[in-house]
């Protein structure tokens, strides 16, 4: 099924599913890698309920391109409360895309990350907003767990990937200690590829040194688009967490390949660990009605979607 047809069946099983009053939608971090590919998609499928669109940006110049789609953009800074309560106001769903992850200081990654999104999410429950969906990552999960990891596995992101996953972890501790004062669904994102995006050719900075089979899971910014418009309009499931990837990780030798490099080789006695960032996405797809267009990164090459 191309992207077209599955879009047009997404918004249809979602306009099914959810409530029939329509809904003014808030994205933070709409300019970002995942944001700026979601919102164009995210208008046509809220179009279709006749919800509306409104981003929070720093750079409003940025988001002309979203102005131009029909998106409502509010100036301001996630990170400052006078900008949070302007877009804020009025909103009804929020989606909390924004994030601060490689190449920024750590005081940056924890104001964005943590504290900002925390702030957010008790404005947003204080407002009496209706769903508050949060990114986060499979990374909040940590090494060790001989198996893939489900949601309701314990937070223990290893020290050694640095403050992203670590902010990610307590933004999401703080989210919930909110209780059912926040109607909050979060969504765990794999490393995220697809339509032009850098970061397979970035992944080489770091996958270069692995064993040829070691794997990294992944999802395509298509089915990202997908899961959060789910989370964001499915009901009956605040509360929840979804992990969301590929069917099929990408070993450090299809990393390579995909980038049109050739792997040196390894033992294939190299130590790793198999289930290192691997997740069971088997919640999204049995609640949200959730499934990979793109199954692999192989996939959506020969579908010409990198």
């Amino acid at each position: 099924m191309t992207e077209t047809a599955q879009t047009a069946k997404t918004a249809q099983t979602a306009q099914t599913a959810q409530t029939a009053q329509t809904a003014r939608i808030l994205v933070t971090g709409a300019t970002g890698s995942v944001g700026s590919r979601l919102v164009p998609r995210l208008v046509r499928w809220a179009g279709e309920q006749g919800s509306s669109v409104r981003v929070l940006v720093r750079d409003a110049g940025k988001a002309q391109a979203l102005a131009e789609l029909g998106v409502e953009v509010v100036a301001g800074d996630l990170c400052e409360a006078a900008d949070r309560a302007r877009a804020l106001e009025g909103a009804d769903v929020v989606l909390n895309v924004a994030a601060a992850l490689r190449g920024v200081a750590d005081e940056t990654a924890w104001a964005v990350n943590r504290d900002a999104a925390v702030a957010l999410g008790r404005e947003a429950a204080k407002a009496g907003v209706e769903r508050f969906v949060h990114t986060s990552t499979n990374l909040v999960y940590g090494r060790g767990l001989g198996r893939p990891a489900v949601e309701g596995d314990r937070l223990a992101p290893d020290p050694a990937w640095g403050v992203y996953a670590a902010s990610k972890a307590q933004a999401e501790a703080g989210l919930r200690a909110l209780g059912d004062e926040l109607p909050l669904v979060v969504v765990r994102l794999a490393f995220v590829y697809g339509q032009g995006d850098p970061h397979l050719a970035q992944s080489l900075h770091w996958a270069a040194h692995w064993p040829a089979h070691q794997r990294l899971a992944v999802v395509h910014h298509a089915d990202v688009a997908r899961a959060l418009w789910r989370a964001a309009s499915v009901p009956g499931i605040g509360g929840r967490t979804y992990n969301v990837g590929d069917d099929a990780p990408l070993t450090a030798w299809d990393l390579h390949a995909l980038n049109g490099r050739v792997h040196p080789g390894s033992s294939p006695d190299a130590p790793f660990d198999p289930w290192e960032g691997q997740v069971s996405t088997a919640a999204a797809r049995r609640e949200l009605g959730w499934r990979p267009l793109y199954p692999s990164a192989w996939a959506a090459a020969e579908a010409g979607a990198l």
